[in-house]
């Protein structure tokens, strides 16, 4: 029996004006790679063996859902079962998954009305070789107006269990990774960032370097979180949307303490782990609130 229902966090569906323009952003500069396209709608893939790590639909700019992998042996009903106890409300059947990778699914919505998709036996792409291209997602930052309700959700529904809060954050796991979802305390439940996973801190620098010199500035970083311990810089992408290069995230397990507010002070003035990373800059900090889920 596996010791998650849900294995990994799959892939975050956005919807923006014009996903052509947008994919072109993501497979030149970002560095993913094209795994489909048909109409307005556009699949992109890492080098790992996700069939895909992002869709992108046309529409005004927004968060549509969430996808996380089931463990083979999880009982599809039994877990939406579960979600909908924990607060959540279903949307459709279980059954057969009409998307790239394939599967068998559901989606349920939280109790703030976030779509959260589950897929369960998708068929793996063969990994691509990489040089400074996410390999997977790391994890997904989403804004909550009651962090405890968020937590219980994820942990009472989804099975996940919380390694880690500060001040502002809850970081929880659903396999050996210290976070597969950030929740931070805001105003407003909206998307906070995406994180795409690097191999290397070396990768991180040299995408980011990319991203630099095709004219995105660093919004936040380099630098290395303290929850997680993960290195990281975050950017704004053309539509307004905040995404992470990330990588080095901690590997824990049941022994793991959880940690407190009270681990995760640093001194005036400090950021990050490291004490490098210059304050957030203004237009990151907005746009981590500012995308909505429909």
């Amino acid at each position: 029996m596996s010791a998650f229902p849900i294995i990994g966090l799959r892939s975050v569906e956005l919807s923006v004006p014009d996903p052509a323009r947008a994919a072109k952003f993501y497979t030149d500069v970002w560095g993913l790679t094209l795994a489909d396209q048909r109409d307005d709608m556009v699949w992109l893939r890492a080098t790992g063996t996700d069939a895909y790590v992002l869709r992108l639909t046309k529409r005004e700019t927004a968060a549509v859902s969430v996808t996380f992998a089931a463990a083979p042996d999880t009982e599809l009903g039994a877990l939406r079962d579960r979600m909908i106890a924990a607060g959540g409300t279903a949307e459709g059947d279980i059954g057969a998954v009409d998307d790239i990778g394939g599967g068998t699914g559901f989606a349920v919505r939280d109790p703030a009305g976030r779509l959260y998709r589950v897929v369960q036996g998708t068929a793996d792409a063969a990994p691509l070789d990489g040089d400074s291209q996410p390999d997977r997602l790391a994890h997904v930052n989403i804004n909550t107006t009651d962090i405890d309700r968020d937590i219980a959700f994820f942990e009472r529904g989804l099975g996940f269990r919380l390694t880690d809060r500060s001040a502002k954050m809850g970081f929880l796991r659903t396999n050996a990774d210290h976070h597969a979802v950030v929740l931070a305390m805001a105003p407003v439940d909206t998307l906070n960032h995406i994180a795409f996973n690097h191999p290397s801190w070396e990768d991180v620098m040299r995408a980011s370097g990319r991203m630099c010199d095709a004219g995105f500035p660093i919004g936040w970083g380099p630098g290395r979180h303290g929850p997680g311990d993960n290195v990281f810089a975050y950017f704004v992408d053309p539509d307004g949307i905040v995404i992470e290069h990330t990588a080095e995230v901690l590997e824990v397990d049941d022994s793991y303490r959880v940690g407190t507010p009270a681990d995760w002070v640093w001194p005036k003035g400090r950021t990050d782990q490291w004490g490098i990373a210059p304050p957030k800059r203004d237009d990151c900090a907005k746009a981590q609130l500012a995308i909505p889920f429909v």
